[in-house]
């Protein structure tokens, strides 16, 4: 009797356990540097919902907007040692441990959108993205952060020489401050929760972010001129803690995966939509907008050449090569 009554018990337990587990077998935190309105966080919570729903309710994944869980080196680092799931950062933060991402660095490397969705979207964006196992992260797709535009205090630029002699704010790595150098101006390493202030007080007298970067931070309020110089591109990239993807079955890498990719067009058009309508809020609040020539571009991509030269040797010289064909074509 009280064997049977044990038994009975047991399997109660394990009835109600297996069936929590079928409600949901997955839950996972996922890291979001931006807010849930922008591109970056709206990108996120279309991929959450796809999953929730491919899925069948089965993996639940958690967004944390704002930075909540850190910024996006740290974050990464996570990644690696499983302690959180996902993140969203750009490119640039996988250079360190992937060298071969800096091409996507390469200031005028795009022309266009669909230049850069020529290139991530295929081969040679797979290529990059095989890399990252080894470094213990999992890379599911290419999102938009957009093209990066310089704003200023001075005077609208209209040609490269327009950048001589402007204090111009710069990310830390080499090849940003590089692409400064060769258009004349000097760079200034500032961390993102320092700009506003230095433009401000004019520490500095310039600086170069997506559009809708510019708006979310405000620095149009420090700032009297944005030109569309598209000197950089910046592409997103959700990633998961390869340590996490390997516990999970081929059937819900797969769901992982596909979520990212039909997230990926939504995403691309709120970052661009959100793009236009920063610059027209902005330009309604008395900020000076001006486009830059197509042959006024040209003379800024023959400047920065010796920045090209110089970090070739670093991404491989072959790779190089590999892209500039396929944008040629």
């Amino acid at each position: 009797m009280k064997t049977t009554l044990i038994a009975q018990l047991t399997g109660l337990a394990l009835a109600t356990l297996l069936s929590s587990s079928a409600i949901a077998d997955v839950t996972a935190k996922f890291a979001v540097t931006l807010s849930e309105k922008t591109h970056q966080g709206q990108g996120v919570a279309r991929f959450v919902d796809l999953v929730d729903k491919k899925s069948q309710g089965r993996i639940k994944i958690k967004p944390f907007y704002n930075g909540a869980l850190g910024n996006d080196v740290q974050v990464t680092s996570s990644l690696q040692g499983g302690t959180i799931e996902f993140t969203v950062p750009q490119t640039s933060t996988l250079t360190g441990m992937v060298k071969e991402f800096e091409i996507l660095d390469f200031p005028f490397l795009f022309g266009s959108e669909q230049d850069a969705e020529k290139v991530l979207d295929g081969p040679t964006g797979q290529k990059l993205l095989d890399k990252l196992p080894a470094k213990g992260l999992i890379g599911l797709a290419y999102w938009e952060n957009g093209f990066f535009n310089a704003t200023n205090s001075k005077r609208p630029i209209q040609k490269w020489e327009d950048f001589q002699g402007l204090k111009f704010r710069a990310v830390q790595a080499k090849i940003s401050q590089e692409t400064v150098k060769a258009l004349g101006a000097n760079p200034v390493p500032l961390a993102v929760p320092e700009l506003y202030t230095a433009l401000e007080t004019r520490t500095v007298d310039g600086q170069g972010t997506p559009s809708a970067v510019i708006a979310a931070l405000k620095l149009n309020e420090v700032q009297k001129y944005l030109s569309l110089t598209k000197h950089s591109y910046g592409a997103f990239v959700p990633l998961v803690s390869k340590k996490f993807w390997d516990t999970l079955p081929p059937a819900d890498q797969a769901i992982l995966r596909d979520a990212a990719v039909e997230t990926r067009a939504f995403q691309r058009g709120v970052a661009r939509d959100q793009a236009k309508s920063a610059e027209t809020a902005m330009a309604a609040k008395g900020l000076l907008i001006n486009d830059i020539t197509p042959a006024e571009r040209q003379r800024m991509r023959a400047q920065v050449k010796p920045v090209w030269d110089m970090f070739t040797k670093d991404v491989g010289a072959d790779l190089v090569t590999e892209v500039t064909n396929q944008l040629a074509k």
